[in-house]
């Protein structure tokens, strides 16, 4: 498994992972497809050097899915955190995969200097959160029933880890 940095022509396929969560409705609150000029801001925050967006790619280069760090409430004092998000092409999910990308993710935290990792994950998205306490992240907030999905509330939890 491969990490690179995301370049300009990787947004379409980020885009395009994204979105094919869209519709199960248990990994983002968006309710419709984004488009790839809706997320070209998003793209030009992350920076190599703070907040790595990265492609991850088999030994092949065949795409498996990427993952970022976000700037956390954007003010100073939380520059030592970061929102981890990772998204996995369909053909790639169950795998094992996440967890090796989580566990990189862990290990190459403190080169960016962020020490404290984040997870907001969807109440009933019981995989990821099974991912994210396997390796040692705990629950650290809940809010309850802040997102309404096709009419039914739902909760977020935000899993924290100090690395």
């Amino acid at each position: 498994m491969q990490f690179r940095d995301a370049i300009q022509n990787d947004l379409v396929t980020i885009v395009a992972i994204y979105n094919s969560t869209v519709e199960g409705r248990m990994v983002t609150a968006d309710t419709d497809p984004v488009s790839v000029e809706s997320r070209q801001q998003w793209f030009d925050e992350h920076t190599a050097d703070k907040h790595p967006l990265w492609m991850v790619e088999d030994d092949n280069g065949n795409t498996i899915g990427w993952v970022s760090f976000q700037a956390f409430y954007g003010r100073p004092a939380y520059d030592g955190t970061a929102e981890i998000s990772i998204y996995l092409d369909p053909a790639q999910r169950g795998k094992g995969y996440g967890k090796k990308i989580l566990q990189y993710c862990i290990d190459n935290a403190g080169s960016f200097e962020i020490n404290i990792l984040l997870g907001f994950i969807f109440a009933h998205n019981t995989p990821s959160l099974q991912l994210f306490m396997a390796l040692g992240f705990e629950e650290w907030g809940h809010l309850k029933n802040i997102a309404l999905l096709d009419g039914i509330e739902r909760s977020v939890k935000i899993l924290g880890k100090r690395v």
